[in-house]
């Protein structure tokens, strides 16, 4: 097993085979930030929101924007929605939103809205799947939202779904059949959907994977599928806080912060590198200066970790410029985002893409 960093309290565990300018830059007007394409009734809204007490909230987008935009191209402030955006799902060619009010927007090459009662979604390039109201709803994702859902399941009371993808005797995906059984023993309290596989954490800290396992992924130190959810012994004894799923790659959080990666082989991607090492047990990762982890995503082949004072570590796989490092270069070790404390922002949240990672970020 390679060794990636060392055993230290603040180490990370991990499986794995247009404008770019500060959203409240300090002693200026409110014309300094506004986007020539956010309409009027949203830049009366964003006045109003600047114009608030208190430190100022809001997300950024780098990475993968279509084939006709340039790769790379450094950090977008995500045109802010009233009622403020409470969840960013992204797929590959578009992202959901959430609002504060409920409201979903999908922004990209698949446009649409739903007015309210929204609560969360996961996206694919076949369906939407959204936990809206008192129900489960897959919408076609050519349907533009119009013509109401293709797979629908009412939740019964006393029943509750989510975090999504959990879910009454189960959980759900965004692709048929839609839904699918767990072991009744067997509790969650969360489950990631990786590209072929999926990770659960159990309520003492354990975690379970299973599905493809040909790049490392699972953790289980073979790189056979599982079909059905497996404890992964490297694990255990070791309580686990947080855990996320990629395309070719599982990482883990512990209770002491520290980050646990399954198959290096996501680090580079298959075109960065000549031979390519698959890490099919957890393994530690340092982040640089001791940085304790609060909160950890994947994308197809990257990785993105916030550390608990507000600093964004990325790595992996950076063809389209989503380790935010205004290039488009690989890394096999994490490194700081600079953008964010060079225009006075702390990092809250990370949600990687496939090929892209959006931030949520506050004023100093």
């Amino acid at each position: 097993m390679q060794r990636l960093g060392s055993a230290s309290p603040t180490s990370v565990g991990v499986w794995e085979p247009r404008l770019s300018f500060p959203i409240w830059p300090r002693g200026r007007g409110v014309a300094h930030v506004m986007c020539p394409e956010v309409p009027p009734a949203r830049c009366d809204w964003l006045r109003r929101r600047m114009a608030e007490p208190g430190p100022q909230r809001g997300w950024f987008v780098f990475g993968f924007r279509g084939f006709a935009e340039p790769r790379g191209g450094g950090a977008r402030r995500v045109e802010p929605e009233p009622g403020g955006i409470r969840l960013v799902r992204p797929a590959w060619s578009y992202t959901g939103l959430v609002t504060g009010r409920g409201r979903l927007a999908l922004r990209g090459w698949l446009a649409g809205a739903l007015p309210g009662h929204c609560q969360d979604l996961l996206p694919s390039e076949s369906h939407v799947l959204l936990l809206r109201g008192a129900a489960l709803e897959a919408w076609a994702r050519g349907t533009g939202l119009c013509g109401g859902p293709a797979w629908r399941r009412r939740l019964h009371p006393g029943e509750a779904a989510g975090p999504l993808p959990l879910a009454p005797g189960g959980y759900v995906t965004p692709r048929p059949p839609f839904l699918c059984p767990l072991p009744p023993a067997l509790q969650a309290r969360k489950l990631v959907l990786g590209h072929e596989h999926a990770a659960l954490l159990g309520p003492a800290g354990t975690v379970y994977t299973w599905g493809c396992g040909r790049h490392g992924q699972l953790g289980h130190g073979g790189l056979e599928p599982v079909s059905e959810p497996r404890l992964v012994e490297a694990l255990h004894g070791v309580p686990m806080a947080d855990v996320a799923a990629g395309g070719w790659h599982s990482v883990s959080v512990s209770g002491k912060a520290e980050l646990k990666l399954v198959s290096h082989e996501a680090a580079l991607g298959a075109e960065a590198v000549d031979f390519i090492s698959i890490q099919a047990f957890p393994a530690l990762l340092d982040l640089p200066q001791g940085s304790e982890v609060s909160k950890v995503s994947c994308g197809s082949r990257h990785t993105a970790a916030v550390t608990r004072t507000g600093e964004l570590y990325t790595w992996g796989w950076g063809k389209y410029g989503q380790l935010g490092h205004n290039e488009p270069a690989s890394s096999d070790q994490p490194r700081q985002v600079g953008y964010f404390p060079a225009n006075g922002l702390t990092v809250e949240d990370v949600v990687c893409g496939p090929w892209n990672t959006y931030v949520c970020a506050v004023e100093k």
